[in-house]
């Protein structure tokens, strides 16, 4: 079966008769960070390299709703200011906890890495990811990680920017995921790489966005009481059929790697 982009926007495109086999199915599987891939906000995370592992008070008061990039950038030019460098950054991120069955599910896609295209959507930072990725060395599984850009300056100070601006009322000014996943589908299809399904691995409000814009082919996986999981939740109950993807809540990643090992042997 081919791939229709129906929910996001994107025309369909078809083979001609008597063309080439297609090639085996190919799934993009798209994973949050924060709370997903690792068990903690990796943005709390960092305070552990401040003095105290704290921040005062007026700072954490400065955290504004649809303002967080910036309230972030506020903490790292703090951390700065502390003399935290890049080896106490590097340290903290790489030392955050895969969340439970994450390695399990890595390793199910390492070894099916010829059918699962794996990218990775996060309004964390770069930098940090990265980071946290190669110390878990999962870091060549993805072929594609979309994050607040970060660097380091001539002070040494970790610093922090917005990923783009877009025009979605529902997210954060910083980022919008369903935007980034739409424009990789269209992307990856002018590149003539169409997926069968697309696999949603998230936690947050953030990716409920763009799992609304899944199809009906594709499998929506939010982590169990988490934001997301709440929010298909009550959208199925004053909308129902409108949430089109398949649903999996997990606690476990283990839990998506059996679903994705079925879904393989059906396959067969």
């Amino acid at each position: 079966m081919r791939r229709c982009c129906q929910g996001v926007g994107l025309p369909c495109l078809f083979k001609g008769v008597g063309m080439a086999t297609p090639r085996p199915p190919r799934y993009l599987l798209v994973f949050d960070f924060d709370e997903t891939v690792v068990a903690e906000n990796s943005d709390d995370s960092v305070v552990r390299a401040a003095p105290g592992q704290a921040l005062p008070e007026p700072l954490r008061q400065s955290q504004r709703q649809g303002s967080y990039n910036e309230y972030m950038q506020r903490v790292l030019a703090f951390l700065g200011d502390q003399g935290v460098r890049a080896a106490d950054f590097k340290a903290v991120y790489e030392n955050i906890p895969l969340t439970p069955g994450m390695p399990e599910l890595f390793q199910f896609l390492s070894k099916n890495h010829e059918l699962f295209e794996v990218i990775l959507i996060s309004d964390a930072n770069m930098f940090g990811i990265e980071a946290k990725l190669r110390a878990a060395g999962v870091h060549s599984l993805f072929r594609k990680i979309f994050s607040n850009p970060s660097s380091f300056d001539k002070r040494g100070y970790l610093t922090l920017g917005p990923y783009h601006s877009h025009k979605c009322l529902d997210c954060p000014a910083n980022m919008c995921k369903r935007k980034i996943l739409t424009e990789y589908l269209a992307e990856r299809a002018q590149e003539e790489v169409e997926f069968e399904r697309v696999f949603y691995v998230g936690d947050g409000a953030n990716d409920f966005c763009p799992s609304v814009a899944l199809t009906s082919a594709d499998v929506a996986f939010p982590r169990k009481g988490f934001p997301m999981h709440r929010m298909t939740q009550e959208m199925e109950k004053k909308q129902p059929g409108a949430f089109q993807a398949t649903v999996v809540p997990w606690e476990s990643a283990a839990e998506v790697a059996r679903y994705l090992q079925e879904l393989l042997k059906k396959k067969c």
